[in-house]
């Protein structure tokens, strides 16, 4: 199937590794140029040279900065000052109980999933809108619509990344620019594979048997019984991206493996 986005200019925040790894490798492959971002120069160095070896012919750039802040966004901006696919991918999270969350551990989580998203928003869409073509993504999480006990700090900030993407999309309703937001049910990202590897070892025993009991006991409706994997998500993503989805806006797409048991 050809996407048509051959020399479509695309920045996915957060994409050294995880779900936006795999979004700007499958955007590559599909001969988008693409940007891809993280906080270390290492890092970013690292996922594009292995973009380019798995992809060959890929055109492929890459930009250290934090986007957590204005002038980490800045010197985004400074290096691609337009866009035409904006992933908002970059984002963190952390299990802790809601009496042991800080004020600063609110706000930074509010900075990271939220306003870095805002913020390059904010600059790419106005060039999409006078093209009269663009996609913006948000990788929000079924956690948006089942906030998570264990992190209610994380599910609020997923909750209002789908906010903002619905509000952005009625902001350029029949412009050629679609907006939505992407949730993803639990997936094997860098994070959470390392998280779920930390448990094994702590509780002496392998990784397969904390995913199994995740799944009785934390997420037991879901209906693939594992976790996704980043190049299941950034399959819907990508096609989200394309010149196919045109039709599709103002949408919070579910790739949540059944997690989430309502019907609409």
């Amino acid at each position: 199937m050809d996407l048509q986005l051959v020399g479509k200019r695309a920045v996915v925040s957060g994409s050294t590794a995880g779900i936006g790894y795999a979004v700007a490798a499958a955007l590559a492959r599909e001969r988008a140029a693409v940007i891809v971002n993280g906080r270390t120069a290492a890092r970013v160095e690292e996922a594009v040279r292995r973009i380019r070896a798995e992809h060959a012919g890929a055109t492929v750039e890459g930009v250290a900065c934090d986007l957590a802040t204005r002038a980490g966004a800045d010197r985004l901006f400074d290096a691609a000052p337009e866009a035409d696919i904006l992933v908002n991918s970059l984002g963190i999270f952390e299990p802790k109980s809601f009496a042991d969350i800080p004020d600063e551990d609110w706000l930074r989580f509010f900075e990271v999933n939220v306003l870095s998203g805002v913020r390059l928003s904010r600059h790419y869409l106005p060039g999409m809108v006078a093209r009269k073509w663009g996609r913006v993504v948000f990788i929000s999480s079924e956690s948006a619509v089942q906030i998570p006990v264990e992190m209610i700090h994380y599910g609020v900030t997923k909750t209002a990344q789908v906010a903002v993407a619905r509000g952005l999309a009625e902001s350029v309703a029949g412009t050629g620019v679609t907006v939505n937001s992407v949730l993803p049910g639990p997936t094997a990202s860098e994070g959470v594979s390392s998280f779920v590897a930390d448990m094994g070892r702590t509780r002496g025993v392998d990784a397969a048997t904390v995913e199994r009991e995740f799944f009785q006991r934390v997420r037991p409706s879901s209906l693939i019984k594992r976790f996704a994997t980043p190049d299941e998500v950034a399959s819907m993503v990508v096609y989200v991206c394309s010149a196919l989805a045109s039709a599709t806006t103002g949408s919070a797409l579910r790739v949540d493996g059944g997690v989430v048991r309502a019907i609409l």
